[in-house]
Formats: C-alpha cells, sequence, structure tokens
C-alpha cells in the first residue's frame, strides 16, 4: 500500500498502554513501511532502560533527551513511529509531531488502561501507590495536550488491533496520505 510520494509518516500518540507500539507494528506491516519506536531509540542511545534514566537523572534531562531524539524522529518521511506517553509535554515536540506526521492519538480510557498495565514495573510514571489514580490523573493532564496535537483520534476501547489499523487506514486514506485501497483488491 505505502504513503502517497512526498507525504509525512505517522506518528501515534497517547497514554502509556494505549496501543501505540502494537498498532503502529502492524500498521507500518500494512503500510509496507518503517516501524520506529521512540522509547527503544531511546534506550539504544541512553545505554539504559528509561526508567533507570529516571530515577539517575530525572524526568527533566529524560524529557530534554526525548526533545532531541523526536525532533530526528520526525523528519524521517514514511515511516510510522510510536511515541512516548509523555512526549506531549513540551510543547516544541507537540508542533513537531504536528507539522511533521500524521498524527493520531490512540485514545484508551484510564480503567481500560489500568487492567492492562496494573502488573507491568517498567513504567516508571506507574510505579506508584495508585496506578489508576496516576492514570486518572495522567489523562486529565495528557488528554488536552493529544487532542491538540493529533490529525484524529481513534478510540481505542475493546476494538482488536486490526480493527484499530483499519481505522487508522481509513482516516489516513480519507486525508490523502495514502492511496485508497482499491476494494476488489
Amino acid at each position: 500500500m505505502g504513503f502517497v510520494p512526498g507525504q509525512a509518516g505517522v506518528a501515534l500518540i497517547g497514554l502509556p498502554g494505549a496501543g501505540k507500539s502494537t498498532v503502529g507494528r502492524q500498521l507500518a506491516r500494512r503500510l509496507g513501511s518503517v516501524f520506529i519506536d521512540s522509547d527503544q531509540v531511546i534506550e539504544q542511545r541512553l545505554g539504559c532502560s528509561i526508567r533507570e534514566y529516571f530515577e539517575l537523572e530525572g524526568e527533566e534531562r529524560f524529557r530534554d533527551f526525548e526533545a532531541e531524539v523526536l525532533d530526528e524522529l520526525t523528519r524521517q518521511h514514511q515511516a510510522v513511529l510510536s511515541t512516548g506517553g509523555g512526549s506531549v509535554l513540551r510543547e516544541i515536540n507537540r508542533r513537531h509531531l504536528r507539522d511533521r506526521c500524521q498524527v493520531v492519538y490512540l485514545n484508551a480510557h484510564p480503567d481500560d488502561l489500568y487492567r492492562r498495565l496494573r502488573h507491568d514495573v517498567h513504567r516508571p510514571l506507574l510505579q506508584v501507590a495508585d496506578p489508576l489514580g496516576r492514570l486518572r490523573d495522567l489523562h486529565a493532564q495528557r488528554d488536552p495536550l493529544y487532542r491538540a496535537t493529533a490529525h484524529f483520534v481513534i478510540d481505542t476501547g475493546r476494538p482488536s488491533v486490526a480493527s484499530l489499523v483499519n481505522m487508522i487506514l481509513m482516516q489516513l486514506e480519507l486525508s490523502g496520505a495514502v492511496p485508497l485501497r482499491d476494494p476488489a483488491a
């Protein structure tokens, strides 16, 4: 399928656990494109996990590094980029994402996220006494930023990964970012 020549890539944004990496891999496969997980790129460059870096250097230093990496990654056209949940906290990141990519916000309800993430020890912002409360706070804080950055909002709810990918592809087709699929194909 692929992108329309000259069109920007796709960036997926949303809370931790919303499915950005899982959906992104499938979307890239369907588009015949490259998949990039910004958190994996950051960890490779840091030489340690994001959680370890958070503990050693703090969130502010991490966000500085994340901004540098996102500036670079958003320049790569025709890739599918999965971003970290907090990537929208900095205005420069929101601008780079919105101006350089087709941005899809995977909007997940905090209660659904909690069910998926309650045993995950690798997400530093959820290592608190009340992870569900933290997810609700993160959603309240970040939802307006995600919406302001996104070209498309997809509510994750209960659909399968394949259904979410199809919804995203339909939005991309309607926007002209990818060619329309031949229904007979």
